[in-house]
């Protein structure tokens, strides 16, 4: 009888399975769209009607647990590839490369620095998509010969209404030619706002949050108007968090290192250091030097930050504690607002709203990891991935055709509760015989190691 239960269960899962894998006859369109410095807790502290209203209909993750460093352009690249920062290339905005002896600034467009990994505005394209990338970060750059069907270099002073507009005329295409099936829209705010005057001013980030929500209002509003809505999934998402910077709060390399000791390849929140003398030299010049900086060799930088297996991360990185900025001398704050610190603190967290025929309505998770959305992205669209640090073990709940729970997990559930039951079923039979005899003598109990006919109560 238990057997048959058993069976029964895995033929459920077995029907439930083939029920998803039928439930969308194909992938649809994807659009996946950043908001550039979106710190997760916005959410609770500033209306938003508009998004609410777009995850309401679909899944809000809560915080997305991001890839150090917690800057734009590492982050966004780990969004559209699924890897840590060490291993698709794109460590900073500013690096150096000790085989080339080049240096990268930002918007640098040389493929040699983006080439490490492929996103996914590329990948799909193998599967005959065309794709669309509007002023993401790398999609201007040939990645291993290759662009975006469609895509705009960088222009801050587009709108993003006008970006809105182009994206969704190359995803519905017109009569001659198909439309982008995967399509990435980046906006400046409000990360630009979180600069200037720092997230805790209410009152400039309460503006800059409903600008942001105006266009994600604009957005829904557009997805309608064409006709995609209904017919097109999309993520709303971020790169980081910002922390709240003071003047107070400076620690200078002068104070501890003359400049004549290393050259300098990035700067604050990680300052990056090209030691010119021997590295444990310079470095027992900073191991101390303030006591809300931390130093570290290259070769002893954490596992968790995954941040270590890359030519391109100097000998020496400074990681200063939040809120804290690094300087080479004087008293001048750069900016009130900053990120870039240790992925682990909350405030550089971003989140994730998604909604589509694909997501489930009314879905919410606490938590997802940042290089989790490409392989999410992949199964949406059919892509087969490239190789990748996420995982679709958590993201896969967000879906409507997927199942949580891992079916081994579940059967091996099943059997000890099966086991547990039969367990309490003998002991229960045994009692009552008990009950019915009384009580007994002692009598030693014969066993002929001969007889061939187990009994099943001696096992």
């Amino acid at each position: 009888m238990l057997l048959q239960i058993l069976l029964g269960f895995l033929c459920g899962v077995g029907a439930m399975a083939a029920e998803n894998d039928t439930a969308q006859q194909g992938p649809l369109p994807l659009l996946l769209v950043s908001f550039d410095g979106f710190r997760a807790d916005y959410l609770q502290r500033f209306p938003m009607p508009n998004l609410k209203r777009l995850y309401s209909e679909g899944v809000l993750v809560k915080q997305l647990a991001n890839v150090f460093i917690t800057k734009t352009f590492p982050n966004h690249y780990s969004l559209v590839t699924g890897l840590y920062a060490e291993s698709h290339g794109i460590l900073a905005s500013s690096m150096y490369d000790p085989v080339s002896h080049k240096h990268f600034h930002l918007n640098d467009t040389d493929p040699m620095w983006w080439d490490e990994a492929q996103p996914l505005w590329v990948t799909a394209l193998d599967s005959g998509y065309k794709t669309a990338a509007m002023m993401w970060p790398g999609s201007e750059v040939a990645i291993r010969n290759r662009t975006a069907t469609h895509f705009f270099k960088y222009n801050p002073a587009v709108t993003f209404e006008q970006r809105l507009g182009n994206v969704t005329d190359w995803i519905l295409g017109n009569g001659k030619e198909q439309g982008a099936m995967f399509a990435a829209l980046y906006w400046e705010e409000p990360d630009r706002t979180g600069h200037h005057f720092g997230p805790d001013n209410t009152s400039a980030m309460a503006k800059a949050l409903k600008e942001v929500d105006d266009n994600i209002g604009l957005l829904m509003a557009e997805l309608n108007r064409t006709g995609l809505w209904g017919h097109i999934n999309v993520i709303i998402t971020s790169d980081h968090g910002m922390a709240q910077c003071s003047a107070d709060r400076l620690i200078r390399l002068d104070d501890c290192l003359h400049p004549d000791n290393y050259t300098l390849v990035d700067l604050t929140p990680v300052a990056a250091l090209l030691p010119l003398k021997e590295p444990e030299a310079v470095f027992n010049l900073l191991k101390n030097c303030h006591a809300h900086m931390t130093a570290y060799l290259k070769k002893n930088i954490p596992d968790r930050l995954h941040y270590r297996n890359n030519e391109r991360i100097q000998p020496i990185i400074l990681i200063a504690d939040e809120g804290w900025t690094i300087v080479q001398r004087g008293n001048k704050l750069p900016r009130l607002g900053d990120h870039g610190y240790d992925n682990s603190l909350p405030s550089m967290h971003p989140f994730l709203a998604a909604a589509g025929p694909s997501f489930r309505r009314g879905y919410e998770l606490n938590s997802l990891h940042s290089v989790d959305v490409y392989p999410l992205m992949c199964r949406l669209l059919s892509v087969p991935p490239q190789p990748n640090n996420g995982t679709l073990s958590q993201a896969r709940c967000m879906l409507t055709a997927e199942s949580c729970s891992e079916v081994p997990l579940v059967v091996g559930l099943v059997v000890g509760v099966l086991i547990s039951l039969s367990a309490f079923t003998v002991l229960f039979r045994f009692m009552s015989v008990r009950r019915r005899s009384g009580p007994r003598p002692f009598q030693r109990l014969q066993v002929d190691y001969d007889d061939d006919d187990d009994d099943p109560l001696l096992e």
